[in-house]
């Protein structure tokens, strides 16, 4: 399916939809699979890709099958797991008012027409644009990224927008994260999913906080996808379960678990947890046990 046609069936799971997400350049919790498929065999839906290079693209764990029979390592990996990939890809701002030391990034991590360009030829599902820490992405270079990211993938393209934290910018931190107008220009860019805190997940952002956010993206006709980005992914089982439910609550269409529980990879067991949480253990061991050739 096409990015559009991936983005109604999410919106026909009506908030059961999880996605994972991985670092591409960390050596796997356990070297005979890569951590992408560990996350897809725990029940992650989606599978998001960090810190891949576009440029040199590789995937820790996973052989690159190009010169075996001209799959990329991008194309391998969808093939192994049955899952759509996506890519982030970081809109850093020159001119962000620094809360912090801001680490550099190289270009094949930019949000640039080059490496959007790069991640289409790659055969990404779909796109999220988003900060990591540090990074000084901030929400103006995001509209603008968005804007790219529509003209290169085109109509048929799926784009994630927004902050999961405030990516080392002054002014973008805490409650001062979000706001409608921020939200309304991702959209009016062209952001077909906005990502957001999880409630409890930064300082500000509440079940109600959320939940009227949330209100607000599907009153522009977009979905909502609520995220782990604080490393809370690393927590214990009911703390999971308690972002999930109030998650949940606040109507996310698609609920997001970070990369770092160990370096790489959420704790396998709070993917499962989060799952079965908001779609309970039928769906869950059904999406754990069922073979990629169904």
């Amino acid at each position: 399916m096409d990015g559009q046609a991936l983005r109604r069936s999410i919106q026909a799971c009506e908030g059961r939809v999880l996605l994972s997400e991985t670092i591409a350049n960390a050596s796997p919790l356990y070297p005979s699979v890569t951590n992408a498929e560990l996350a897809a065999s725990f029940g992650a839906d989606l599978l998001l890709l960090n810190v891949f290079d576009v440029f040199h693209p590789a995937i820790e764990g996973c052989p690159d099958a190009e010169e075996v029979n001209g799959e990329s390592v991008v194309g391998r990996i969808k093939r192994l797991t049955g899952r759509p990939v996506g890519l982030n890809l970081d809109p850093v701002d020159p001119d962000a008012e620094q809360a912090e030391q801001l680490d550099a990034l190289p270009a094949g991590r930019l949000a640039t027409r080059e490496a959007l360009n790069a991640a289409k030829q790659l055969g990404f599902d779909f796109v999220c644009l988003t900060g990591n820490p540090k990074t000084g992405v901030t929400n103006d270079a995001t509209v603008a990224a968005i804007q790219l990211a529509r003209d290169v993938f085109g109509e048929s393209g799926l784009i994630i927008a927004g902050k999961m934290h405030g990516a080392g910018v002054a002014g973008e931190m805490g409650s001062r994260l979000l706001s409608e107008d921020v939200l309304a220009d991702f959209i009016d860019a062209g952001a077909d999913v906005i990502l957001m805190p999880a409630p409890g997940t930064v300082p500000g952002i509440t079940v109600a906080a959320a939940e009227q956010y949330v209100q607000f993206v599907h009153s522009k006709g977009a979905l909502a996808m609520l995220t782990i980005g604080t490393s809370q992914e690393g927590a214990d089982e009911s703390t999971i379960r308690q972002i999930a439910l109030n998650s949940k609550m606040a109507g996310a269409d698609i609920h997001h678990i970070g990369d770092t529980g160990f370096y790489g990879i959420a704790v396998p067991e709070n993917i499962m947890a989060y799952s079965i949480a908001i779609r309970g253990r039928r769906h869950t061991y059904v999406r754990m046990a069922k073979s990629v050739l169904r």
